[in-house]
């Protein structure tokens, strides 16, 4: 599943195609996703410009000038294509030419400007929704978010306050969503080695200075990440073509039984399980 890196890499991938450009035509091709898709959709699209194209958690929001808000989520499989841009290098150039509609294409933007936008998902997983703008803070999806973590308010202190007392293993702790969003396995992970704290440590016996160490890891491998375009097995591409994305380098993460790359510690990357999902630490320096 796509983490905060990888949805942030195809906010910025849309953003030449959509942001500021009005909505053509939307072309629905089936009832819905994971849930339903909401009650006249290609019609309350059709002729919308799409004024802001923004992120929250693991979610690409398009504010719209219909008073609406556009909310998607990419789930297991989905991924996004753009066809129509002429110039890659020249913002706003596009042209007509398209490639056929692919089969699980479920929703296609025409946009003004000669953009085509698709959303493709095999598996459905994903989801597409239609809120008030100005009730989007209250959509079930989103309510009980936690801070964002390259946002202020997630810090060592925020994660002091929420994992006091707290006897469950600082991994599974990071991953719930109420206490700081859009993280996922991949970066956790990262984190965790980066931070030399083990992913089965108690979150509430990690004192103050490595909870503040950790916060700053956290935010420092989701910005490289970012800065990389995001983890995956497909290549990015930033002109015609899928919004993918690339993989990463990762120093723990599907690297059990590589040596650990701290300077200076002489232990290997092991996999344990924790919560259904891999983690990858090194049992040397992750105490």
């Amino acid at each position: 599943m796509p983490e905060l890196p990888e949805v942030e890499t195809v906010r910025r991938g849309l953003e030449p195609a959509m942001a500021g450009q009005r909505i053509a035509r939307a072309e629905v091709r089936r009832e819905g996703l994971r849930w339903p898709f909401p009650a006249g959709l290609a019609d309350r699209l059709a002729g919308a410009v799409v004024e802001r194209l923004r992120r929250r958690s693991k979610y690409i929001l398009a504010d719209l000038s219909t008073g609406e808000t556009m909310l998607l989520h990419l789930g297991m499989s989905g991924r996004i294509t753009i066809s129509g841009m002429a110039a890659p290098h020249v913002p706003g150039r596009f042209h007509h030419h398209h490639p056929p509609v692919e089969k699980h294409d479920h929703v296609v933007f025409h946009m003004e400007n000669g953009a085509r936008i698709a959303l493709n998902d095999a598996r459905r997983f994903g989801a597409l929704d239609l809120v008030a703008t100005e009730a989007l803070d209250s959509h079930p999806l989103l309510a009980a978010l936690g801070p964002e973590p390259l946002g202020n308010a997630f810090s060592g202190a925020h994660l002091a306050r929420s994992l006091q007392r707290r006897k469950s293993p600082i991994k599974a702790l990071l991953l719930d969503q109420r206490i700081v969003a859009g993280l996922g396995n991949i970066y956790v992970c990262e984190a965790l080695h980066r931070a030399l704290i083990h992913p089965r440590r108690a979150g509430g016996r990690i004192g103050a200075a490595r909870l503040e160490r950790l916060a700053s890891e956290v935010r420092l491998v989701l910005q490289e990440a970012i800065a990389a375009g995001g983890s995956s097995l497909r290549d990015y591409r930033q002109a015609d073509g899928e919004l993918g994305y690339f993989q990463h380098s990762f120093r723990v993460y599907d690297r059990a039984g590589h040596p650990c790359p701290t300077p200076g510690c002489t232990g290997k990357i092991r996999r344990i399980v924790q919560g259904g999902r891999s983690s990858f630490y090194c049992p040397a320096c992750q105490k």
